[in-house]
């Protein structure tokens, strides 16, 4: 201690001896503790004054992660679980969706079935006509029936009696149009029964008008040759008259040349078929049955109806049959309801 008393004692001699060396320490002192407090303030410091959110150490605030940091990422583990929200979210919008568009589509066919009830009394059907299923998103393949084969017949247009298909169908066809019965055109709109023509212009050529009309009711018109010969007693070319001359027929009557073909009597050669293709035939379909307004015929050894059969008819009337086209109507109706069957548009499915 008294060493220490001498050297303060010497000290302050000095400074009373030289006023300039005291100032000068004077200020050398504020100037150390000016810069140690700027020191302190500085970003990275880890004393107890850091910032908060700096990464400082005690009197820091709490760390901010990136997905809390305004434009930060989230992390990947977030992402997914936003992403199968939105998936989850969008599949449910979806199934809502279908299944209102399911329940109206029901309240449709209820509704469609209801006038259709209405007028199976009116027409005197013995029940009322079932409604086909929704026409099938792909039409099937159609291929041409075991047996029916032609000679080089891979490349041609398949000739068949049934449509490939698990739904109880079948198809209504009508062929040649020798009787044009108005009550039948009334018949079937208001019924709403779909049905296909095949016709041939040697019997129509008196009246194209009845058959427009029948177009304008959704009936898809198709080739039965100009004049219902025995196609493979003729040459190629007379067949392919017979079939290509039709073929422009109907496209100057109706507007639209067919796709499908059905020979007369149901019988063909590989030159039909050869011929058919060459005028833009795409099918040849046949039958299964044959509707009379008293009996049904069949092809097939069981004598019943399978689905996707198709179902030959004629345009007669009560001087070549025993009854009219309404009669016929009633019949085959019954037939096929009975057998809970619904008829469907040929052109949907082929």
């Amino acid at each position: 201690m008294q060493l220490v008393r001498q050297n303060e004692e010497k000290a302050a001699g000095r400074q009373k001896s030289h006023p300039g060396v005291r100032t000068r320490a004077v200020v050398a002192v504020l100037l150390i503790a000016a810069l140690g407090s700027a020191c302190a303030g500085e970003p990275g410091d880890r004393g107890g004054g850091g910032r908060s959110g700096d990464g400082g150490g005690g009197g820091g605030g709490p760390v901010e992660t990136a997905s809390e940091r305004p434009g930060g990422r989230a992390g990947p583990d977030a992402v997914r679980k936003a992403d199968a929200a939105k998936k989850a979210d969008a599949l449910k919008k979806a199934d809502a969706l279908k299944k209102a568009d399911a329940k109206k589509a029901a309240a449709a066919v209820a509704k469609a079935q209801a006038r259709r009830a209405v007028a199976a009394k009116k027409w005197k059907l013995a029940k009322t006509p079932l409604a086909a299923p929704p026409p099938p998103a792909v039409k099937p393949r159609v291929t041409t029936r075991k047996g029916f084969e032609v000679t080089g017949g891979a490349t041609l247009p398949p000739v068949f009696t049934r449509v490939p298909t698990k739904e109880k169908v079948v198809f209504l066809t009508i062929d040649d149009g020798a009787e044009k019965d108005p009550e039948l055109l009334r018949m079937m709109t208001e019924l709403k029964i779909p049905y296909s023509a095949f016709l041939s212009d040697y019997v129509i050529r008196d009246d194209y008008a009845y058959f427009k009309k029948m177009q304008a009711r959704g009936v898809s018109l198709h080739n039965h040759t100009l004049t219902h010969p025995y196609l493979p007693g003729l040459s190629y070319e007379k067949q392919k008259r017979e079939i290509c001359g039709q073929q422009e027929k109907i496209e100057k009557r109706y507007g639209k040349r067919p796709e499908l073909f059905r020979p007369p009597y149901g019988n063909y050669n590989a030159a039909t078929l050869r011929a058919a293709k060459s005028c833009g035939v795409k099918a040849v379909p046949l039958w299964s049955s044959e509707a009379f307004p008293d009996h049904m015929e069949w092809r097939e050894w069981d004598r019943d109806l399978h689905p996707g059969d198709i179902v030959l008819t004629h345009f007669r009337g009560k001087q070549e049959w025993k009854g009219s086209m309404p009669d016929m109507i009633r019949h085959v109706m019954k037939k096929i309801t009975d057998k809970g069957y619904a008829v469907a548009k040929l052109e949907d499915y082929v």
